[in-house]
């Protein structure tokens, strides 16, 4: 299993009164970091107001936010965890993500969500369709991205009720083969699971525990199986939450939790730790006890 860092950004008040230009610099700081402790990947949240409430504090939007982290790290691998797909056009997204590959030299992941904020998105304008009609999006967006970024597909195109592409094309559509890797990111068995079987190089799954992991795991080797899929083939990633104190406390406590996740065999972890904004040792420890519950780091 391998660690990923989920790199400050002020999504969730890490930032609170601090001025732009001093956040942006520790952004760069912590990802660098990140990248020298061997952690395998660094992640940005796709969010604009801070949670659980909006405040006037700032949030760096996370397109423009990794494509400067991409040009500043050198060996990490970047991505969303995850966008919000009601937020931009899936083949502008298809597009964006030709050219944030070709930018990190190969080292972008395309992580997808049907998104959940209400507030945001009725205050930037998006309006807020219910849950069935933001999964049937998702769907539609994702059929666009996988012909847009395929190999050998000269003009790309989809007719579906939400989204449609009509000879569409996307040069570059990154570097690496046979394509950007796609991660689906979210908790809902019935939909969401199904759409990452179809779809996606990888399943994130949102803040789960330890047994719900356990409870999830062969659901989703289920739902490859439907469509006669390799299980195998689905990665299995989890995005594990800020404020849970199996992820947050150092030593024995996060080496048992981290070892557990690495015994049910999840492809890497990810998260973020707040204390990053501030504190180079929170890393640090994070890399020390990542080492000691076996998981792989570079260096």
């Amino acid at each position: 299993m391998k660690l990923g860092i989920i790199v400050p950004q002020g999504w969730t008040g890490e930032y609170d009164g601090w001025e732009a230009g001093r956040a942006w610099s520790r952004t760069i700081a912590v990802a660098g970091q990140a990248e020298r402790l061997g952690a395998e990947s660094i992640w940005l949240f796709d969010h604009y107001h801070t949670v659980p409430r909006p405040t006037d504090e700032l949030t760096f939007e996370s397109f423009t936010a990794l494509s400067a982290l991409a040009a500043l790290t050198h060996r990490v691998r970047l991505g969303h965890i995850v966008i919000c797909n009601g937020f931009r056009n899936p083949a502008l997204v298809a597009k964006m993500a030709g050219t944030l590959d070709v930018i990190s030299s190969g080292r972008f992941e395309l992580g997808m969500g049907a998104g959940w904020k209400r507030e945001e998105w009725q205050a930037y304008g998006y309006g807020f369709p219910e849950t069935r009609e933001r999964l049937a999006m998702l769907s539609d967006a994702l059929e666009v991205v996988t012909r847009m970024l395929a190999e050998g597909t000269e003009r790309a195109a989809y007719e579906g009720e939400h989204a449609r592409v009509r000879g569409a094309i996307n040069l570059p559509r990154g570097l690496q083969s046979p394509r950007i890797p796609i991660m689906v990111g979210g908790n809902g068995p019935n939909v969401t699971w199904r759409l990452a079987a179809r779809h996606a190089d990888e399943l994130n799954l949102d803040g789960l525990s330890t047994s719900e992991l356990r409870e999830a795991l062969p659901v989703i080797r289920s739902r490859c199986e439907e469509i006669g899929r390799d299980p195998d083939s689905l990665r299995v990633s989890l995005h594990a939450w800020w404020g849970d104190d199996d992820w947050r406390t150092s030593g024995d406590r996060r080496i048992a939790y981290l070892a557990e996740l690495r015994e049910l065999g999840l492809s890497r972890v990810m998260g973020l730790l707040q204390a990053s904004a501030a504190d180079d040792s929170v890393l640090e420890s994070l890399a020390e006890d990542a080492r000691a519950a076996g998981l792989q780091l570079a260096g």
